[in-house]
């Protein structure tokens, strides 16, 4: 099955044919950085990063990039309230992007511009539109003109005539018309500026991914992503600002991911239910997160809450529980011959995984068949204890789910450091005393030996109070949290 594309454009899923044989061009839209990731930003960046990864995996090789705006009216205001320069709040929120996507192991971009490296650029085409009827100066402002481009609304579905009437609430003499949009805006006393030929100014926002997207992947590339509230009006002005310069579609492809949801309603800071990423892993695994974004298909809303974000938890710990499983019983015997790597090619969950993401990448299907692979792999760790000759087909199945785990950004780290870093994250949010419970196991090994069983008994249920789950193991007694 080829990989076949929801076009947001067209409203179908289409073939996906790039514009030039094996490789791949793509941008999608970054954070403004003023201020902390959310969980919603967290969605997109999983979910482009996904398919990033895939298309990797698929062969093609990509040019990725994203962009940071670093030059905003909620940039301004933020330095003003901390009393900073703005590029002292643009370095604090990218350092803080950095960690915060390291954390969900988001793969590197190819590029990753800023808006203000690339204000030359964003002139030349603000030039190039008014040149060509598509935009005109107004006391120091540029502004698009909505009414030259014909086919605006085409992304969105919006009609400009019902638009136009909406907007004539808000007034703004400079304007030709309501719609118009800036290109650039004239700086105001005490406000960074660049100079121009319009004047000082700096650049709206629109304008810096058309002309950042035109730079690195040329006047039209394949796909452009971003969340389903950048359809309007981001990527609708994207798509007229860049026909306007060039006469071309700038984008053949165009991916909206759906938006979060918290306990089934909208996240919004005025409901008080708005988390960051950071407050998220402070409770959490980073990878149950990324493991969470990714259970349902990119375009659908997806619910955030406590108990679905405990049962993916669940769902992350039996899948390194059985990776640890196959990965003892194989002995670190792990093959990697051509002929091994050709059967691991063709393994059933390969195949299965490949026909999900080829469905405009179904990341859920996906995940049922890697967990279907992952009842097949503990089946097969006890059969391998009765029949030796099946330890290559656990070995094939193990390296299968590796694979697949790692176009999806999953499994990234051993079992044990999984499980230690699961355990120091639930000692901290349940404040449990790791060194109560290490006396308590000791008291029991103890008493196990001198055969005193009433005490073993004490022990252990004092511990399942504090809910520690013990394994009796040939390394020794080993704890989790229930």
């Amino acid at each position: 099955m080829n990989l076949r594309i929801f076009n947001s454009l067209t409203r179908e899923k289409e073939d996906f044919t790039p514009l030039h044989d094996n490789k791949v061009g793509m941008y999608v839209c970054g954070v403004t950085v003023y201020d902390y990731c959310h969980v919603g930003h967290a969605r997109a960046a999983v979910v482009f990063d996904t398919i990033y990864r895939y298309l990797q995996h698929a062969g093609y090789e990509v040019t990725y990039a994203r962009n940071f705006t670093d030059i905003d009216d909620k940039i301004i205001k933020r330095a003003q309230e901390e009393n900073i320069s703005w590029q002292e709040v643009t370095r604090k929120y990218i350092d803080a992007f950095y960690e915060d996507m390291g954390q969900l192991n988001i793969a590197s971009p190819t590029v990753e511009p800023k808006a203000t490296d690339h204000i030359p650029e964003m002139i030349a085409m603000i030039a190039a539109l008014i040149e060509n009827g598509k935009a005109y100066e107004s006391s120091g402002d540029v502004f698009y003109s909505v009414q030259s481009f014909e086919s605006y609304g085409q992304l969105s579905g919006k009609n400009t005539e019902e638009l136009q009437s909406g907007a004539r609430v808000e007034v703004n003499e400079a304007k030709h018309n309501p719609l118009d949009f800036a290109l650039w805006k004239k700086s105001k006393p005490d406000e960074p500026a660049w100079d121009s030929p319009w004047g000082k100014g700096r650049p709206g926002w629109h304008i810096e991914c058309s002309a950042m997207g035109t730079k690195y992947l040329g006047e039209t590339f394949d796909i452009h992503g971003g969340g389903k509230d950048l359809i309007f009006p981001h990527h609708e002005n994207e798509i007229a600002q860049s026909c306007g310069a060039s006469g071309k579609p700038p984008v053949k492809y165009w991916i909206h991911n759906g938006f979060v949801n918290i306990d089934k309603e909208k996240m919004s800071k005025s409901l008080g239910n708005f988390f960051t990423i950071r407050d998220i892993v402070k409770r959490h695994h980073p990878e149950v997160l990324r493991l969470f974004l990714i259970s349902s298909h990119y375009r659908n809303p997806i619910d955030f809450s406590e108990k679905n974000i405990e049962d993916v938890e669940k769902v992350l710990t039996r899948f390194y529980e059985g990776i640890e499983a196959a990965a003892t019983f194989l002995q670190g015997k792990i093959e990697d011959s051509a002929d091994f790597r050709a059967k691991v090619k063709s393994s059933s969950l390969m195949q299965k995984f490949g026909e999900a993401m080829n469905d405009d990448f179904n990341t859920a299907v996906a995940l049922a068949a890697l967990n279907e692979e992952l009842r097949h792999i503990n089946k097969q760790v006890n059969n391998a204890k009765k029949d030796a000759d099946s330890r290559e087909s656990l070995n094939v199945s193990l390296a299968a789910l590796k694979e697949t785990g790692n176009v999806l950004g999953l499994f990234a780290r051993t079992p044990q450091e999984f499980q230690a870093e699961m355990l120091a994250l639930k000692s901290q949010t349940l404040n449990l005393d790791t060194g109560k419970i290490e006396d308590l196991i000791a008291q029991r090994n103890a008493a196990r030996k001198a055969k005193d069983w009433g005490k073993a008994d004490q022990c252990r249920d004092a511990l399942t109070g504090m809910g520690v789950v013990l394994e009796d193991t040939a390394n020794g007694t080993e704890w989790k949290i229930k």
